[in-house]
Formats: C-alpha cells, sequence, structure tokens
C-alpha cells in the first residue's frame, strides 16, 4: 500500500457517481489513506441516481473514513499539509469554472484552494454537459495551470450531447499515480 494521502472530493453530476465510486474503489486498494469530501449539492441531495445518505455511506465504507462535509472541515488541508493530492471527480462545469476564477464558496474549492497552498497535485475528472461550450474556457484555464492533472476525457455522446464533456474514471486512479510524479498522464483527450 502507498503513504501518499489521498482526498477525494466529489461533485453533483450524479450519473457519474457510480463510475466514480468504482475509481475509488481501486484508489483504496492503492492508498492506504484517502479522506472523502463531498459537496454540499452531493452530500444533501437525492436523486434518481440515489440518496445522498447512501452516497455518502459508500465513501465512508470504501476509505474507513467520515466524510468531509463543510468548509471549516477542509480549511485545515492546506495549513495541516493533510493531503500529498487532492481528486475532484466528478468535476462539474460549476466547480471547473469556480476553481478557474478563484472563487473558494464551497466544500470542494475550498479543498482546492487549502490544498493548493502546498504547491501539490490536484487531479480533475471532467464531467460537465457544456465542456466544449461555455465551460471551454474554464477547462483551458486550468489546463495551463500548474499542479492541476487531467484524467483523460472526451465526449460521451457526441451526437446527442455535443457539448458534453466525460472523464474516463477508469483512468482515475493511473492519473492520480502520474500525478504524484508530477506528470500529466496521456493522452488527455480520447477520440
Amino acid at each position: 500500500m502507498r503513504k501518499e494521502r489521498v482526498g477525494f472530493a466529489v461533485c453533483g453530476s450524479f450519473c457519474t457517481h457510480q463510475k466514480v465510486l468504482r475509481a475509488l474503489e481501486t484508489l483504496a486498494e492503492r492508498y492506504e489513506t484517502i479522506i472523502p469530501i463531498a459537496s454540499e449539492i452531493s452530500a444533501f441531495t437525492d436523486t434518481r441516481f440515489g440518496t445522498s445518505d447512501k452516497l455518502l455511506e459508500q465513501l465512508e465504507d470504501l476509505t474507513g473514513n467520515d466524510v468531509l462535509l463543510d468548509i471549516p472541515s477542509v480549511e485545515p488541508i492546506g495549513p495541516k499539509g493533510l493531503l500529498d493530492v487532492l481528486v475532484i471527480a466528478p468535476a462539474t462545469g460549476n466547480t471547473l469554472a469556480k476553481l478557474a476564477a478563484g472563487i473558494t464558496d464551497t466544500v470542494v474549492t475550498m479543498a482546492a484552494k487549502a490544498h493548493l497552498r502546498n504547491e501539490r497535485p490536484i487531479v480533475v475528472a471532467v464531467s460537465s454537459n457544456d465542456g466544449l461550450a461555455a465551460g471551454a474556457k474554464n477547462i483551458a484555464e486550468l489546463l495551463v495551470r500548474r499542479h492541476y492533472y487531467f484524467v483523460p476525457f472526451g465526449q460521451d455522446n457526441a451526437v446527442q450531447k455535443p457539448t458534453s464533456l466525460v472523464a474516463d474514471f477508469d483512468q482515475l486512479p493511473d492519473t492520480v499515480d502520474a500525478a504524484l510524479r508530477g506528470e500529466q498522464i496521456q493522452p488527455i483527450l480520447l477520440r
């Protein structure tokens, strides 16, 4: 088991949560310490894809740690150097926009800000219906920033949702490994 400490922040994009949880399960087989973090929307919203209580239970079961659910609980990530890498999966268009603009008014964006204080990697797994529309500029902004590493992504349904992008969550664990070495996994764009 690897000793690096992984933060794992889950945002909305509820349709991807099962894939995200499978990736987290693989990470938990590789890394000894994983700290789960849930955005406000994922922590307290029930959808047709499942209940928030079930999601939080799964996050705790997979990691063996309590889920961090509020800004005061994630703020110490920076000052205390709690993480070696932070994963944001799924990273919604809203979260990407806030990260690109430097807005830290959510649990996940505060976790990212606190973590970046230590100049450590953030792994982004995009899931956004407007990734090739209004959200494209935010993805581009983060692609050129230091310490951001992207899980390879592509269009998930080019005919019916031509602007939608989604990460290949199966590649998330290998992206984390590469980010800890300071490398972007390639190719980043999927066919």
